[in-house]
């Protein structure tokens, strides 16, 4: 006779108890701020208005009228939309090659220094830009590129040269940007591959140098394929916000200059105008739903594809 397999289950225990309540919060936290919201999504498919006295449910499920797939029409049909499209993708892709190759590299080099206090000086300097608000920084930048008392043009009539109006001249922008952006956001990134760093068992490098490997092959052997699937993890999430952009950068940074938007204005900055000057709700929840719906299904993709190639990389 054959033996029936039993399967034991496993009991709730205390341990249980005490886990569950400490996720109570977080778990709160997402059903309240972000799936609760998800049913708005309505508003990409209704012509959106706000009925005075009667509060947002009733105005967006009785008071607004359902218009199907006018709202993504308008979006494609807008002539504006290549431009904006662009600027985002190609922003985005510069972004990402910076804030990967930057912070490794750097990260690798403050890992050689010998001195422990420059090497944390250094980590909390470059931290510190990461802390500023997008306000305080476009007042630095202000403070840089002002016309009248700008420290840039200070140096060019010190010199002999006329002023410029960088507010005015879109062809420098796109450099401006990268740059600022970069200075705020790698000390971030570099701490974090620092700390992935400490974590690569010292014994490796010990035997590399009893083999007589130098620095560049123990960096290309032994860091870079540990710190690997962080790369590329970083990178497969990087990828879902491919269409989204730092509102603040583009935004405030920029001052809103419109002699400077076809080379500074983003997808992010296109729906916060529609929705502020033209009150048009429908349009503005059917482009994020196409940034983030899009966004979703390349980060599926990308870390598809990776668990191909090496099923221990990519997200879980």
């Amino acid at each position: 006779m054959m033996r029936k397999k039993t399967t034991k289950t496993r009991k709730w225990n205390s341990s249980d108890t005490g886990l569950t309540i400490l996720t109570l919060p977080t778990v709160i936290w997402y059903v309240l701020f972000c799936y609760l919201p998800l049913f708005g999504i309505i508003i990409a498919f209704k012509k959106y208005r706000l009925i005075p006295g009667k509060g947002f449910i009733y105005s967006l499920f009785s008071g607004s009228k359902w218009v199907g797939l006018e709202n993504f029409k308008f979006l494609f049909l807008n002539p504006q939309m290549p431009r904006v499209v662009r600027n985002t993708l190609l922003y985005n892709i510069v972004f990402l090659i910076i804030d990967t190759i930057l912070p490794v590299v750097l990260a690798i080099l403050l890992s050689y220094l010998f001195s422990k206090q420059l090497r944390g000086f250094t980590q909390t300097a470059s931290m510190l830009p990461h802390f500023l608000s997008w306000v305080v920084v476009s007042y630095l930048l202000f403070a840089f590129l002002s016309t009248d008392k700008g420290i840039l043009n200070g140096l060019l009539k010190r010199f002999g040269s006329d002023p410029i109006k960088w507010y005015q001249e879109p062809g420098a922008w796109p450099l401006i940007l990268i740059i600022t952006h970069t200075w705020k956001a790698y000390g971030y990134s570099m701490v974090m591959f620092g700390a992935y760093l400490t974590a690569i068992d010292p014994e490796l490098y010990d035997s590399a140098l009893v083999d007589g490997a130098t620095v560049f092959q123990q960096v290309r052997y032994i860091t870079l394929p540990k710190l690997r699937p962080v790369i590329i993890m970083l990178l497969i999430l990087n990828l879902g916000h491919i269409l989204n952009t730092d509102f603040g950068l583009f935004y405030l940074a920029t001052r809103n200059s419109g002699s400077i938007l076809p080379v500074t204005e983003t997808i992010d900055v296109y729906i916060y105008k529609a929705l502020m000057e033209q009150a048009n709700y429908g349009f503005s929840a059917a482009a994020s739903l196409l940034q983030n719906g899009i966004g979703c299904l390349l980060l599926l993709a990308a870390n598809f594809i990776s668990k191909k190639v090496n099923p221990d990389e990519g997200l879980l």
